[in-house]
C-alpha cells in the first residue's frame, strides 16, 4: 500500500511538471503581467536611488557600487523566480528598502569588508532562525511597536527632504506631490508612489538640462568580496539588519499572502531568504528575500485570478533581475541625477514605510512609551560607542517595554 502510495506521488509530480509549460503560458494574463510590471518598477525606482545614497555616505567605489545593486536586484529577482515556479504562489522577491535606509546611517562606522561580513552574517542569522522555526518568537521578544518607531525615526529623514527638495525643484517637486495626491484619492490600482516617481522624471527631462558628463564604468564581472567578521559587526550591524528584514519585508509578505488566502510555506521561505542573502552578501549586497510591498501587489485580487497570480511574481522578478544585469549601465544614468531630484525620489520611496511604521508603533495602547523613545533615540542619529543610533533606538525602546510597560 505505502509503495502504491509513492508511486501515485511520484506520477502526480511527474505529471504536475510534465505539463507545467503547457499550463504556465495558460496562466499568463494581462492583470498578472501589469501587477509584475507595477512590482518590479516600485523597487527599480526609490530603493535604488536609496542605495546610491548609502554607497556615497559609505565612500563606496563605482565597482562596489555597482557589486551591491548587481546582487540585491540579481538575487532579488532570482528569488521572485524560484520561489513561484516551486511553490505557485506570488512570493514576489526584491531586497530589504528599510534594510538599505539603516545601512545609510551605519556605512561611515564600518570599512567596506566589515559591511561585507555584516551582511553575510545577517543572512547566516535569517537562514538558521528559518531552519529552527523560531521566526515568530523572535520577532516578539522585541515588540513589533518598538520595532515599527524605531523604522519610522530612520526613515523620517528621508521623507523630510521631500519638502527642501520641492523648494528647490519646484517644476519637478510639485507636479509630482500633486500627482502623488491624486494617485492616492483616484487611482487605487496604481501605487501613488510609482506614479510621483513617473511624473517627476518626466518634468526633470522636461524643465532640467542635464549634462551627461558623468565617467562611464566599463562592464565587468561582479566578484565576490573579501569579508571581515567582527563582533562588533555581528551586534551592531547583522543583528539590527536581519530584524528589520525579518519584521518590516518577511512578515509583511508573509502576512500579505495569508491575507490574501494563501499559506505560504514559512520556514522555507525564511530559509531560502537566509540562502539567498548569504550569496548576495558575498558578492556586496545586503540581503535577497521575499519583498512585502512587491508580495503585496503580486497577490492582491487585482492580479487576478487567485490560482494564476504567480505569474505577477515571475514577471516581476525577471524585470528585477534584468535591472541587475544592467547596473554597470544604470548606475552612472543615476549618478547624473540632481541631488535634490534624488533626495525627492527617495523621499517619495519611504512614504509608505514612515505612514505603516508610525501606525504600527503607535496606534496600540500597550507600548506607546518605548516606542515613543525608540523613534524619538533613532531620530537623533546619535552614535555611542561605535553604536548607532538605530540600534540604541531597539535597545532602549525594548528596555523600557520590558521594565517600565510590561
Amino acid at each position: 500500500m505505502g509503495l502504491a502510495n509513492k508511486k501515485s506521488e511520484e506520477q502526480q509530480y511527474k505529471d504536475k511538471h510534465k505539463n507545467f509549460g503547457k499550463s504556465f503560458f495558460q496562466d499568463i494574463t494581462g492583470q498578472n503581467v501589469s501587477s509584475g510590471l507595477i512590482s518590479s518598477t516600485l523597487v527599480m525606482t526609490g530603493p535604488a536611488v536609496i542605495i546610491l545614497q548609502a554607497a556615497a555616505a559609505g565612500h563606496f567605489t563605482g565597482q562596489q557600487t555597482i557589486n551591491w545593486i548587481f546582487a540585491v536586484y540579481v538575487f532579488g529577482g532570482l528569488f521572485g523566480i524560484v520561489m513561484p515556479l516551486l511553490f505557485r504562489i506570488p512570493i514576489a522577491g526584491g531586497h530589504s528598502i528599510s534594510g538599505v535606509a539603516f545601512l545609510a546611517t551605519v556605512t561611515t562606522h564600518f570599512t567596506y569588508p566589515q559591511l561585507i561580513g555584516g551582511y553575510v552574517l545577517s543572512g547566516v542569522l535569517i537562514l538558521l532562525i528559518g531552519l529552527s522555526g523560531l521566526f515568530t518568537k523572535i520577532i516578539k521578544w522585541v515588540p513589533k511597536e518598538v520595532i515599527a518607531a524605531m523604522l519610522a525615526g530612520l526613515v523620517t529623514s528621508y521623507v523630510v527632504q521631500i519638502v527642501p527638495s520641492v523648494k528647490t525643484l519646484p517644476w519637478v517637486g510639485w507636479p509630482a506631490l500633486v500627482s502623488f495626491f491624486i494617485g492616492t484619492k483616484f487611482l487605487k490600482r496604481i501605487p501613488p508612489v510609482l506614479i510621483a516617481v513617473v511624473v517627476a522624471f518626466i518634468a526633470l527631462f522636461l524643465t532640467q538640462q542635464l549634462t551627461l558628463t558623468s565617467k562611464e564604468i566599463g562592464f565587468f564581472v561582479p566578484s565576490i568580496q573579501k569579508p571581515e567578521f567582527t563582533w562588533m559587526g555581528m551586534v551592531t550591524l547583522a543583528l539590527p539588519l536581519a530584524m528589520l528584514i525579518l519584521s518590516n519585508d518577511v512578515a509583511a509578505g508573509i502576512g500579505a499572502l495569508e491575507s490574501s488566502g494563501f499559506e505560504p510555506p514559512i520556514r522555507k521561505i525564511v530559509s531560502a531568504g537566509g540562502v539567498f542573502s548569504i550569496i548576495t552578501g558575498f558578492l556586496g549586497g545586503q540581503c535577497a528575500n521575499i519583498a512585502g510591498m512587491m508580495t503585496a501587489i503580486c497577490s492582491d485580487s487585482d492580479a487576478g485570478i487567485k490560482s494564476k497570480r504567480y505569474v505577477a511574481s515571475l514577471v516581476s522578478g525577471v524585470l528585477t533581475l534584468l535591472f541587475g544585469v544592467f547596473a554597470w549601465k544604470i548606475v552612472p544614468f543615476i549618478q547624473l541625477l540632481p541631488k535634490a531630484f534624488v533626495s525627492l525620489l527617495a523621499g517619495f520611496a519611504l512614504i509608505g514605510v514612515l505612514l505603516s511604521s508610525l501606525q504600527m508603533g503607535f496606534t496600540g495602547n500597550k507600548y506607546r512609551l518605548s516606542a515613543l523613545f525608540a523613534f524619538l533615540v533613532t531620530l537623533s542619529e546619535v552614535s555611542f560607542l561605535h553604536i548607532s543610533a538605530p540600534v540604541w533606538g531597539l535597545v532602549v525602546g525594548a528596555v523600557i517595554a520590558k521594565t517600565v510597560e510590561s
